[in-house]
């Protein structure tokens, strides 16, 4: 486990299985991080898999408690469910070490964009309100996925994976994060499959204001008629509207908040018309 700082405040630690990631979407940030800088290959084109010893990480697990509170992030550099994990299962490894003692840890924030989260829906369930499952869905068009996250899962198999997870008595959220170009029946499609949503933009959730995204020219991916009206600052006041009249005030979250553990989110403001 690694200490947290910065935009994963409200976390203790973050939890990473594995080194880079495939998926290699377009924007993520962390392909400007010293992680990914000075790794040899391109970012997205290698996977390190982890060795977890599993009586260490119990020792580390127990000394981090004696500290004091043990708030997971899992994960903030990679993609725990990404496809080497059914075959390494290094993230079902750390849930089942999890399961043998609750009292080890407060809470576990599951983050992924990947179907294979399903596969473990038992153990997540086990874990109780400790646990939560965050799966990214920017946008409900396959064209626009194509274009920012060409090597991610389509969109119908992260909604097939929410439905299974809801069906399972799994504690999920949905997360928009980036906010990338959808349609007005967005929020309707994500509602059947989860009652929460966290939206996120470049501007915040890069943890830089934008600068870390400006630099990786993502605004190359937009079609011209889409920079004014999806990249930009105003796009998550807009979309956090169409969100809160079909999910809730209390339901729909943005940012830094949407990604805390439940407990510690604060009331967002009424959206204005």
């Amino acid at each position: 486990m690694t200490k947290t700082n910065g935009y994963l405040a409200g976390y203790d630690y973050t939890l990473n299985p594995y080194v880079g990631c495939v998926y290699g979407c377009h924007y993520c940030y962390v392909r400007a991080l010293p992680v990914a800088r000075f790794h040899p290959g391109d970012w997205g084109t290698y996977v390190d898999v982890k060795q977890i010893d599993g009586r260490a990480f119990v020792r580390e697990l127990q000394s981090a408690r004696r500290r004091g509170s043990v708030n997971i992030f899992m994960s903030s550099s990679t993609d725990p469910y990404q496809p080497v994990e059914a075959q390494m299962r290094r993230t079902r490894q750390i849930l089942d070490i999890l399961l043998q003692d609750l009292d080890v840890f407060d809470f576990l924030l599951i983050q992924t964009r990947s179907p294979l989260v399903a596969n473990d829906a038992d153990r997540i369930r086990a874990l109780g309100n400790k646990a939560l499952v965050s799966l990214t869905i920017e946008t409900d068009s396959e064209e626009v996925r194509k274009r920012f996250t060409p090597h991610a899962p389509p969109i119908a198999a992260r909604m097939q994976a929410l439905a299974a997870l809801q069906d399972e008595g799994v504690q999920t959220q949905v997360a928009v994060s980036p906010i990338l170009p959808f349609g007005p029946q967005f929020p309707e499609l994500l509602r059947n499959v989860t009652q929460d949503v966290v939206l996120d933009d470049y501007f915040t959730g890069d943890g830089a204001n934008g600068r870390r995204t400006a630099a990786l020219q993502i605004h190359r991916k937009y079609h011209a008629d889409e920079l004014s009206k999806w990249y930009t600052k105003a796009a998550l006041h807009k979309a956090y509207q169409h969100f809160v009249a079909v999910f809730g005030q209390h339901h729909v979250f943005r940012n830094q908040n949407g990604f805390l553990p439940p407990t510690m989110r604060r009331a967002e403001d009424t959206p204005s018309t």
